[in-house]
């Protein structure tokens, strides 16, 4: 059987995952990247170093966000959504996107080899902190019994 999500599901798969792929289209070309993530209901809050994502979403700040929840082949939850990319540089913003951020996935990280750290704010000085508001989002699946 396959169908659409009801509102209600597409927000818990929104919630309950930190995978995530971003779509964006610039220059020509698209690019279709994976990242971690924080929803809040409102915003996707994401961080990255300089690179193509980043020259993509500030030349066309609309973008595509997908999550999929796969059980197997035939036993999928995939939600889209579209919103628009924006840039946190306010310090009081940014400190609000790495609270959420670092709640959502610092728990989720691997225990630290000796020597290593694994401190959740290690090379967020210089990362790019962004937010993605989600204005449509819709949802399918498949279940096989």
């Amino acid at each position: 059987m396959v169908g659409e999500l009801a509102p209600r599901e597409v927000e818990r798969i929104l919630y309950e995952n930190v995978i995530a792929r971003i779509g964006c289209h610039a220059f020509g070309r698209t690019y279709v990247v994976p990242i971690t993530y924080a929803y809040d209901g409102t915003y996707v809050y994401a961080h990255s170093a300089d690179g193509m994502k980043l020259h993509m979403m500030r030349e066309n700040p609309h973008v595509c966000f997908e999550v999929d929840v796969m059980d197997d082949l035939a036993n999928w939850h995939s939600v889209i959504a579209w919103g628009t990319f924006e840039e946190i540089r306010n310090l009081a913003e940014r400190e609000l996107a790495l609270e959420q951020l670092i709640g959502r996935i610092a728990p989720l990280l691997k225990e630290t080899p000796p020597g290593k750290s694994m401190h959740p704010h290690e090379g967020m000085e210089t990362a790019v902190l962004y937010r993605i508001a989600l204005e449509s989002k819709t949802g399918r699946f498949e279940r096989r019994l």
